[in-house]
């Protein structure tokens, strides 16, 4: 198992005093209080470290007016009113009553919702975004003292701290453990960070647009331009690297249904600088309602919901994007893969994780799809993911690649197995490890380059042709092509549910039948008796 490095033991120290606060609170409830505060220190310091240079007026900042929103606006970064300023805020921490400028008396639960509502005033684009739920009943107004005494300890927007990431990690680490508390729920939030990773090693998106269209709470944009901060040597080659800023080399462009965690993205975007006009909410969804119908994404990177029944398929039929054949309306796997199949650009590739399921379902027409699809030359690698890496669930899950830039291997798909990668975190979960990633994605771009690094190794990779995927009938599962038991690695938790479900249903039939008779002789026993 990997050492946990500093800064993790930092994360995770912060987040045990955080969370023994919660007390009886829901996590899903309490993510909300605690992201909140994270994210408004964040503005808070970064707007005390412009303040203080317009205060002193040296240099570029002589004459301006430390108090005017404008000379924030122009550096990106976020003007705090007074009321918001963390001073302020640590401050009033423990007072049971605190008088606003209004006349108004408050607790310290008012006080931060209040602080809230003056940003959002004062910054357009967080309007909408930041939590107000610090003065409900259920929030121990002692608890939250003490949370945001935590959470003062660290200089989350200071320059040193941004130059570390600072406040990414809590924030991430923060969004890791509340998916951990939330179970099933925090599924809806949250990807694991390795697999987020391994997808945009595979992808590599060095420049264009970016699109998730089930984008949770941002982590695909976040690593992405990570990816690009990690990558200078390649933008130096190309004379870009001297003064290499991300945000300016990927657009992002997202969609979520749920609107708290929408709001979960926008925070975590505008605390990393990566522009997020373009990541929209609505409730009815990417299929319902596409923000982005006219987008051509260069990459598409994606977690969507695992064999999701309820996505309103019988209204969609004649839906355009279903060029390759109409996914069933109880599930919504091959309806994912046609909606970005549809944006991807002349020259895009997409990388998202599905149920296993989806590689050999056969039920209302989802076989004929994948094979529409395979024959379309669209499918460039199968990834077999280890169990446990989604703590919200436990069904099989797998990584699908497609491109529309297959040049030279039309004819041939990538299978990996990475089964046997990656260490156990605890009993419940399991994480790849650095070199796990980059074994996969690695093995992928040497096959993909047709370099001499690439070599099908029974048990882990095969490039298949097209062929023999004939041949299997379309099944991509990967145990097939590289050489593992294909019993255990066709495993599809739906089908052998519905079997397992209707020999039961058989056996209990069995049962009552056996007991009548049983009944029926012990009556004779009884009556044969009475008789004597």
């Amino acid at each position: 198992m990997p050492k946990a490095a500093k800064s993790d033991r930092f994360e995770a120290s912060l987040w045990q005093s955080a969370d023994k606060l919660r007390k009886n609170m829901d996590a899903a409830e309490y993510k909300h209080v605690a992201l909140g505060l994270v994210f408004l220190k964040y503005i808070s310091d970064a707007f005390d470290v412009l303040h203080s240079k317009l205060v002193a007026g040296k240099g570029d900042y002589e004459g301006a007016d430390p108090e005017d929103p404008n000379e924030y606006t122009a550096e990106k970064v976020f003007f705090v009113p007074p009321v918001a300023r963390w001073k302020r805020i640590s401050d009033n921490a423990k007072k049971t009553e605190i008088l606003l400028e209004n006349g108004k008396k408050v607790d310290i639960g008012g006080y931060v919702d209040e602080a809230m509502e003056a940003i959002e005033r004062q910054n357009s684009s967080l309007k909408g975004v930041l939590p107000k739920v610090y003065a409900r009943q259920n929030l121990d107004r002692t608890s939250l003292g003490g949370l945001i005494d935590i959470i003062g300890t660290i200089a989350l927007g200071s320059e040193e701290a941004k130059s570390k990431d600072m406040l990414g990690k809590v924030y991430e680490y923060f969004l890791g453990q509340f998916a951990l508390a939330e179970g099933r729920k925090g599924g809806q939030f949250y990807t694991p960070g390795s697999v987020v990773k391994l997808l945009v090693e595979v992808l590599e998106p060095y420049e264009g647009r970016v699109f998730d269209p089930c984008c949770g709470s941002g982590g695909m944009f976040v690593q992405s331009e990570k990816f690009i901060e990690a990558h200078r040597d390649h933008y130096k080659k190309k004379g870009k690297g001297a003064r290499l800023n991300p945000a300016d080399m990927i657009s992002i462009y997202g969609q979520e249904s749920n609107q708290t965690t929408w709001r979960l993205a926008k925070m975590n975007l505008a605390i990393r600088g990566i522009d997020s006009s373009n990541v929209k909410w609505n409730n009815e969804g990417s299929f319902l309602n596409d923000a982005h119908k006219d987008l051509k994404a260069d990459f598409i990177l994606a977690n969507p919901p695992f064999n999701d029944s309820d996505w309103s398929g019988e209204l969609l039929k004649d839906d355009a994007r279903w060029k390759y054949g109409v996914p069933p309306a109880g599930n919504a796997n091959y309806a994912w893969i046609q909606h970005f199949i549809y944006h991807l650009s002349p020259k895009g590739m997409a990388g998202f994780v599905l149920a296993k399921g989806s590689l050999t379902s056969k039920t209302n027409g989802e076989g004929e799809i994948r094979k529409a699809i395979i024959e379309a030359g669209l499918l460039d690698c199968i990834v077999n993911l280890p169990p446990k890496l989604f703590v919200n669930t436990q069904i099989p899950a797998c990584l699908w690649f497609l491109s529309r830039r297959k040049e030279g291997r039309l004819d041939k798909v990538l299978f990996i197995d990475a089964r046997n990668l990656g260490y156990l975190v605890n009993r419940r979960s399991k994480d790849f490890t650095a070199a796990d990633i980059a074994k996969i994605a690695e093995t992928y771009h040497h096959w993909k380059n047709k370099t001499d690094g690439y070599a099908d190794v029974p048990g882990f990779c095969k490039s298949a042709p097209l062929d023999e995927i004939r041949t299997k009938d379309y099944v991509l599962t990967p145990g097939r092509y590289i050489g593992l038991p294909d019993e255990e690695d066709d495993f599809d938790f739906a089908e052998r549910f519905g079997k397992l479900k209707a020999e039961l249903d058989e056996q209990m039939k069995e049962e009552v039948r056996l007991n009548e008779i049983i009944r029926a002789n012990l009556a004779k026993l009884e009556l044969s008796n009475g008789r004597k």
